[in-house]
């Protein structure tokens, strides 16, 4: 069953949504970032571009807000999330948004510390060949 939920306004995002509330083992903080949060590159789904983001908190750190930004400051998302470690995923319409540059912003409610991850989408072809020797 596929879902799409759109935005009349300024379609942003077609997510897809893969909300899991469940314990994960603790992971790595980056240098230089306070919350436990990772956004990655998830893959592609029908051509559309998937990332996964990962908040592994504890009971100080268990309501957070995410966000979605365009370049403009515009906000394209947005919801509050109470939990101490989840995973969502966000599936982006790219016929909508274009190229333009997004801005996830992940708060933490009780510290009001936030990490913002920039999404700079680019697309290039790139062509490899081989040459052997054939015996």
């Amino acid at each position: 069953m596929k879902r799409i939920f759109k935005n009349n306004r300024v379609l942003v995002i077609a997510f897809f949504t893969a909300f899991t509330v469940s314990a994960i083992t603790g992971t790595a903080q980056e240098p230089g970032k306070s919350l436990p949060v990772s956004l990655t590159y998830a893959g592609s789904l029908h051509d559309q571009p998937l990332y996964k983001l990962s908040v592994a908190g504890n009971t100080q750190l268990d309501q957070f807000a995410v966000s979605i930004l365009d370049a403009n400051g515009n906000l394209l998302y947005s919801e509050n999330i109470k939990a101490e470690h989840f995973t969502k995923s966000f599936l982006l319409n790219t016929d909508e948004i274009g190229d333009d540059n997004l801005y996830f912003e992940i708060t933490s409610k009780k510290t009001k510390e936030s990490v913002t991850y920039e999404i700079n989408r680019y697309s290039h072809l790139e062509e490899q060949m081989a040459v052997s020797l054939a015996k």
